[in-house]
């Protein structure tokens, strides 16, 4: 992944809002909160860079995942799926789930609001 390049084009389409990479020396995964859960706890939306996620579940969170650009290969519980561009998927509580993808943007609703403590990594 072209970090510098993926964090420029995000800080210009989402000026002020919070960016983070699953891992600061290599990222995966760059996520840029673009109505986070304290804006809005009901439903916060982030734009995910997607090389590879961790494989995780939520407690309550209610996500639905849609292709911006490229394509995401998703898994839930243990079913892939391949999305293309326009195309969702709806990631239900306690399922447990991954995606992988080459510099793929995904666009992530959360229902309620995204919050860490309701984002359970499976190690």
């Amino acid at each position: 992944m072209n970090v510098d390049k993926v964090i420029r084009q995000l800080k210009s389409k989402y000026p002020n809002k919070v960016i983070i990479r699953n891992n600061t020396n290599n990222p995966t995964e760059i996520i840029c909160e673009a109505v986070s859960s304290a804006e809005s706890p009901k439903r916060s939306v982030a734009i995910a860079i997607i090389d590879q996620s961790i494989p995780h579940f939520h407690k309550k969170t209610i996500e639905v995942y849609e292709v911006i650009k490229g394509t995401l290969k998703v898994k839930i519980n243990e079913k892939e799926s391949l999305l293309k561009e326009g195309q969702k998927c709806t990631i239900k509580p306690n399922q447990v789930h991954s995606a992988s993808g080459n510099e793929t943007w995904v666009k992530c609703i959360a229902k309620p609001g995204w919050k860490i403590e309701d984002h359970i990594l499976i190690q």
